[in-house]
């Protein structure tokens, strides 16, 4: 391993900050870093395609190539980073600081840290041929909207029959997370003086019914859904925000809900979305209310890969710890659905994501390296 070409990387990547956020005053391109890693990797034999993502001015994607044939392998990582706070860090978030046998810098671990350990492992097979392709695919927004891996699903491509997502889980395999819904629901009612309730609507009463009723269906489906792969092992539905009414004396006129549902694998998102309508459409309807709904973001599938698939199988014996399940949610789903057998698996800590002074111990680095590179023996020689 070339150590000092590995942090020497890591720093350019840090230093190209990368921040994607809802909020447009802190949303940034991505552009400076998958061009870096083009830079990096076409020395390496491969075929570099900077792809624009339609719809989102600034966004790319990078899809690179090496190799021909049926199978192959994708080590996939996303480019970006959530915003941080400056002030809270004890040095410059994007500038790499070397301390204490760690790597500081925002991203060092989520995880721009991922791509100089497979840049490592890719030197060892500079002059090899292929059996099947290795692709490296770079992604934009994961932290947000995850346009990049929506777009490559849509797209339908890169195609190869394995991936490895290298998220933070101290090289150990994950085959399943949650999915996440975040969902608006809007009452509108009418306002009226609260000394005559016939003049108005109330829309907050309306939402105490929606409530009420969304606290059953929860309550069904963790009846129903059951998954004793996860440390909750049931699907949840947290109540997050509501706003209504502007006045005690004054009937509400509008009230919103927002809220979230992690789904277990299994449990499609638009028939959860459809079931919740179903059920708190006729509540407003009732009591002659309107009811909007909305969904908070496009939503993110639950994923599982089979425990007996060839990479869960691999990536096990390489690690030396069985396949397991997170709490967070990935682009794994948008892999599958081009096709691929997906893994998560990559260097760093998940503690210390959207942490003040974000860290990558220089202890995990090698023994990442070394499982890529029997990665790519397996899959690809």
């Amino acid at each position: 391993m070339n150590f000092r070409q590995f942090q020497s990387q890591l720093a350019a990547l840090v230093g190209a900050p990368s921040v994607s956020c809802t909020s447009p005053e802190f949303d940034q391109s991505n552009h400076q870093v998958v061009t870096l890693l083009a830079q990096w990797l076409e020395p390496l034999g491969f075929r570099c395609e900077v792809q624009e993502i339609a719809g989102w001015p600034g966004k790319y994607n990078l899809v690179a190539v090496k190799g021909t044939g049926p199978g192959g392998l994708v080590f996939a990582g996303h480019t970006d980073t959530v915003p941080c706070n400056p002030e809270l860090w004890q040095q410059d978030p994007f500038t790499l600081t070397e301390r204490d046998g760690r790597f500081y810098g925002l991203g060092a671990t989520d995880m721009k840290g991922f791509f100089p350990v497979v840049l490592a492992a890719l030197e060892t097979f500079r002059e090899v041929e292929l059996r099947e392709p290795v692709i490296v695919l770079a992604t934009a927004d994961e932290e947000s909207s995850m346009c990049g891996a929506r777009a490559l699903a849509a797209q339908g491509s890169p195609k190869a029959r394995y991936a490895v997502i290298g998220e933070p889980t101290g090289m150990r395999p994950i085959r399943m997370h949650k999915g996440i819904v975040m969902e608006s629901v809007r009452v509108i009612g009418q306002a009226g003086h609260s000394s005559d309730p016939s003049l108005g609507k109330n829309a907050l009463e309306v939402m105490n019914s929606i409530i009420t009723q969304l606290l059953q269906y929860r309550g069904e489906l963790q009846s129903k859904y059951r998954h004793d792969g996860f440390n909750v092992a049931v699907p949840t539905l947290n109540l997050g925000c509501i706003h209504g009414g502007d006045n005690p004396n004054r009937i509400c006129a509008s009230c919103e809900l927002h809220f979230d549902l992690r789904p277990l694998p299994g449990m499609p998102l638009e028939q959860l979305r459809h079931d919740m309508q179903t059920r708190l459409r006729p509540l407003a309807e009732k009591a002659g209310c309107d009811i909007v709904f909305s969904s908070l973001f496009p939503g993110i599938d639950p994923y599982e890969e089979k425990a007996d698939s060839a990479i869960v199988k691999a990536a096990e014996k390489l690690s030396g710890h069985t396949a397991s399940a997170v709490a967070f949610a990935t682009e794994a789903p948008f892999l599958q659905k081009i096709g691929m057998e997906t893994i998560i698996m990559g260097p760093g800590a998940i503690d210390q994501a959207h942490q003040p002074n974000e860290f990558i111990e220089q202890s995990q680095i090698a023994p990442a390296i070394k499982i890529i590179e029997e990665l790519i023996r397996k899959f690809c020689l």
